[in-house]
This record gives C-alpha cells, structure tokens and sequence, in this order.
C-alpha cells in the first residue's frame, strides 16, 4: 500500500482551477509577482544561487523556480498539482529559461530519492497549506546538503494576521481569493523555529514582509507579526 500523500485535495483543487492564470501580473497571484524580487534577493544574497543546486518545493506555476533558473541555479521544481506544473514547464519551454525542470512529486518521496542532493531547498507560501507541515520540514531537512540553505515562508498565528492576511487580504482589499488561508493552519515563528531544529535545521535569520495598501508595496523588514520568512542551514 502506497504512503497517503500530505497534501489537502481541496488545497490542490482550489490552486489547479486558478493554474492558467499563475503568470498574468494582474491576476489573483499578483501578490507573489510583487514579493518575488524581494524574497530572491534575499535567498540569493544568503546563500549566492549562481552555479547552485536548488530545489522549489511547491513551486506552483513556477514563478520563483523560473527568477532563480535565471539567476544561474540548476533549479528542480515540485509540486502535486498537474496543472499548475504544465503552466510551469511551458512557461520555462516559451521563455527558453535555462537549467530548470518541473516533476510532480511529493517533497516526503523525493527525500526518499534523493536525500543530501541539493545545496539550497526553498519552501515559500506552503507550509500553511498542507495537512502536517512538520513532515515537509523535515523532508526539506533530508534534501539539502550539510551545510546547506534550507528557506521557509509562511504566516504568523495571531489576531493581527487573521486582520490582515485574511480579514484585509482576502476580503477587503480582494488581493487573494476567498478562502486562500485558514487561521488554523497558521504557524507561529516559534513553532516554525522548533520544527527546524528537531530535524537539524539551525536557524540563521528571519525576515518579515510587510505591505502598505495604499501604495501597493511590499518590503522586507524586523516585523514578523504577519507574514515571515525564515533561513535556515543543515547541521553538518
């Protein structure tokens, strides 16, 4: 009997129906178009992509597979929903984007596959989609080289990023769907942090991202009361 994969149906449901939309700028992913300069910028300025073995897990329509590719990573993306992957790999096939691959895979069977492969694992905007985000921490953990980068982000637990992530995000400002988020899938930076450390994950920085509504920019900075991302190194 095969393992149950950790991933939420609805979840993947609910990201496949929006796939062919995952490049437009304008679209409901416009978030992530914006808060990708910031996030590669920091993730290479920590961990230097060029020349680097990266993997994106959850990579989605591939939009941070595809800047880091072209930052000069040999970068593999995975994700478990078939259409945001075909959007993906035809974006790299029309873009000619260099040194990139797409496979639909789970992050639990390709540590089983390919474990201490890669000297950088990205996991952004997933933990807090999953059914047991500890799992996919420490299939990141068994992935990354010793010594290697390990990049989290995700979203606080608190009443001030249900106002915002939420309450704003989805349904006053219409930035996200309805129902992209669940409070209770949130996780706090400590939780986060204790997660990475049970699998030999030593925690080197964290990054908040903060947004201004009028007008329309992300920044990164100290404040991790909403959205946080977190670098981590394996031990070794």
């Amino acid at each position: 009997m095969s393992e149950p994969v950790n991933a939420d149906p609805a979840e993947l449901a609910k990201f496949s129906e929006l796939a062919h939309r995952w490049w437009d700028p304008e679209s409901e992913f416009r978030p992530l178009h914006q808060i990708n300069p910031l996030r590669l910028d920091w993730i290479n300025s920590l961990a230097g992509l060029p020349g680097k073995r990266v993997l994106d897990v959850g990579c989605g329509g591939g939009i941070l597979s595809d800047s880091m590719a072209r930052k000069g990573a040999h970068v593999m993306g995975i994700d478990l929903s078939t259409k945001a992957l075909r959007v993906a790999s035809l974006h790299a096939l029309e873009t000619e984007t260099p040194n990139l691959q797409f496979r639909e895979v789970s992050v639990e069977a390709l540590a089983d596959e390919q474990a201490a492969s890669f000297d950088v694992v990205t996991c952004m905007e997933m933990l807090e989609h999953v059914p047991d985000p500890t799992s996919v921490v420490r299939a990141c953990a068994r992935l990354v080289k010793p010594g290697g980068w390990v990049f989290f982000s995700t979203i606080n637990r608190n009443a001030k990023a249900f106002a915002l992530a939420i309450v704003g995000a989805e349904y006053v400002l219409n930035m996200l769907p309805r129902g992209t988020h669940e409070y209770a899938k949130f996780i706090r930076p400590s939780e986060l942090a204790a997660s990475c450390r049970s699998v030999g994950l030593e925690v080197s920085r964290t990054r908040g991202l903060e947004y201004n509504p009028l007008t329309r920019r992300y920044w990164l900075s100290d404040d991790t009361s909403v959205n946080y991302l977190v670098a981590t190194r394996r031990e070794g």
